[in-house]
């Protein structure tokens, strides 16, 4: 008895031939992993960026009043020995960027930001909600 060969795939072989091509290559894209507390004073936003330092990273609140936090990385590895030449070279180039739509109660003049052991933290600043106790007599009519 052969062998069957089963296929529990939505698309069918002949799309995933076309698609993975030299012309058309599947990308291999990752996003750090994002973390969100909430306490109640502030939002922590955490990114998760191994290697990266604070001049890699650019975060800022966009013209819809979201906040945008973008970072950049270009490692290149050089050896200046002239008696060889590359069988490899390695570069490192990592690109990512996330809008994340801000809740009404943030204070937007306060976000600050820093990197720390690999993490980019984000804090958002609550503001405070004025509680007003009304305390009156109310006449029946």
């Amino acid at each position: 008895m052969l062998p069957v060969n089963r296929r529990d795939q939505w698309l069918p072989e002949v799309f995933n031939d076309f698609f993975d091509t030299d012309f058309m290559p599947k990308t291999k894209a990752t996003a750090p992993a994002i973390n969100v507390k909430e306490s109640d004073v502030d939002y922590e936003v955490e990114v998760a960026a191994p290697g990266m330092t604070k001049d890699d990273f650019n975060v800022h609140i966009n013209k819809d009043g979201d906040l945008t936090i973008k970072m950049e990385s270009r490692k290149e590895t050089k050896d200046e020995d002239k008696k060889s030449h590359y069988l490899r070279r390695e570069f490192a180039y990592s690109k990512f960027e996330q809008t994340l739509i801000l809740p009404d109660d943030v204070k937007k003049e306060e976000i600050s930001a820093k990197v720390n052991d690999g993490v980019l933290t984000v804090v958002l600043p609550k503001m405070k909600k004025e509680e007003v106790n009304v305390v009156r007599q109310i006449t029946v009519d």
